[in-house]
């Protein structure tokens, strides 16, 4: 890991509000990600299981923790369990948690080898009542791979057949939600990062700069300063490719008189930030770009204003389609009779803004956090209202990471990172 090492004070309190929720005599298990091939000897780099990380800080594969607040033995309360590490891994593979680093990681006192795993489990097991297993439920989860996760769920109901089940998913998604103050701490670092990036880009871009060659620039930048680099696939989409809402190719030149549309952003300690930011080629926006950006601006800080602790976010999505609206009629997309005949179920300004204002970031960039309850303070959320005109060959949108406060407007993770007209065209320029 490039990150500074994290307070385990942070994983500790995390578990404390998940076992607060668990029921009596139950146990929680939870696994990493497997390292997934991709041919030959060839392996994807290691991305831990974000829900591990929030409760035990271990950034290792082949690990496990195990929480059972009801547990007889008050060392098994808490375990962690590790792979087993020796010289011959440590010269091919590198360093590996020892028992005595894990504990300093997780803040967990247990900590076992986990081939131990299997007898402890099941000695533990004759004592509980339930267990909760760690399904993926996020509303955006289209997995089709069998998870690390999966395997044991599987396992342990073959096992344990008498045993009641629960869901630690719900628990998740109401206390991942929340940030930590050392979350937003987190967040803050990934997201000065991702500023330094995007202005190392705004030096940087010309006319016949390749998409690729601004996506080298920003990678170069984001690991220069401690992150494994984007937090999800960069986007850099010149002209028309920004009107493909996942563009990902970025392989095209950018041309004189053309916008870019770049949603790209950095991780940090696994927090991830998200940004988007729409410049100009050749450093000077035209008439007709300028007033579609400024449009798309004025849609961004109104809607920023409403995430506030109480707001509902289908109802937000509501008003954040009739700022739009309001905007697509001036600009001459949209006039009264389309909105007069819309589909209320496909709205007229979809024609034009087609994706959601907002989602929660955090370990995840769609992170966890509850949807169908109103929005409360230290919940962290994207704004990130788009036009996009194919007619046109030009897409804008913007984007910053807002935190919510108890009383007032949010907080801007991304307040520093140039997004008036003016700014970007001086800073092109100079």
């Amino acid at each position: 890991m490039k990150y500074e090492q994290i307070s385990n004070s942070l994983f500790i309190k995390n578990r404390s509000k998940f076992m607060a929720q668990m029921k009596p005599k139950s146990i929680a298990v939870f696994n990493s990600n497997d390292i997934y091939p991709i041919g030959a000897d060839s392996v994807m780099p290691f991305e831990q299981h974000r829900d591990l990380f929030y409760l035990s800080g271990a950034d290792q594969e082949e690990t496990r923790l195990l929480l059972f607040p009801d547990a007889m033995n008050k060392n098994h309360r808490e375990i962690l369990f590790v792979r087993e590490t020796n010289p011959h891994i440590a010269v091919w593979e590198g360093e590996k948690l020892t028992k005595e680093k894990a504990t300093e990681v997780s803040g967990i006192e247990t900590v076992y080898w986990l081939q131990d795993f299997e007898k402890i489990f099941f000695d533990l097991m004759t004592e509980a009542d339930t267990i909760y297993f760690n399904t993926n439920e996020h509303y955006r989860q289209a997995v089709e791979t069998q998870t690390r996760e999966d395997r044991f769920i599987l396992d342990c109901k073959q096992k344990f057949p008498a045993h009641q089940v629960a869901k630690s998913n719900p628990i998740l998604q109401k206390i991942r939600g929340i940030k930590e103050p050392e979350e937003i701490e987190l967040m803050q670092t990934a997201c000065n990062i991702t500023e330094k990036g995007f202005r190392r880009v705004l030096e940087f871009v010309e006319p016949g700069v390749w998409e690729y060659e601004i996506e080298a620039e920003l990678l170069h930048q984001f690991v220069r300063n401690r992150s494994k680099g984007f937090a999800y696939p960069p986007i850099i989409a010149a002209g028309n490719n920004a009107n493909v809402l996942h563009y990902l190719e970025n392989n095209k030149r950018c041309l004189d008189g053309q916008m870019i549309l770049m949603d790209t952003a950095a991780e940090y300690a696994n927090y991830s930030s998200d940004l988007t930011r729409t410049i100009p080629v050749n450093g000077k926006f035209t008439p007709r770009q300028k007033q579609v950006y400024e449009a798309v601006l004025r849609v961004k800080n109104e809607a920023t204003k409403m995430l506030v602790p109480g707001t509902v976010w289908a109802e937000y999505h509501v008003e954040c389609g009739k700022l739009m609206t309001s905007e697509l009629l001036g600009l001459g997309l949209l006039d009264k009779a389309d909105v007069q005949n819309e589909n209320k179920n496909w709205p007229a300004y979809k024609k034009y803004f087609m994706h959601g204002t907002s989602h929660h970031i955090g370990l995840n960039t769609h992170d966890y956090g509850e949807l169908k309850s109103p929005m409360a303070a230290n919940m962290v959320f994207t704004v990130e209202p788009g036009i996009y005109i194919p007619e046109e060959k030009m897409g804008v949108r913007l984007e910053d990471d807002v935190v919510i406060q108890e009383n007032g407007e949010p907080f801007n993770l991304m307040a520093n990172i140039p997004i008036e007209v003016a700014e970007i065209e001086e800073l092109m320029n100079k």
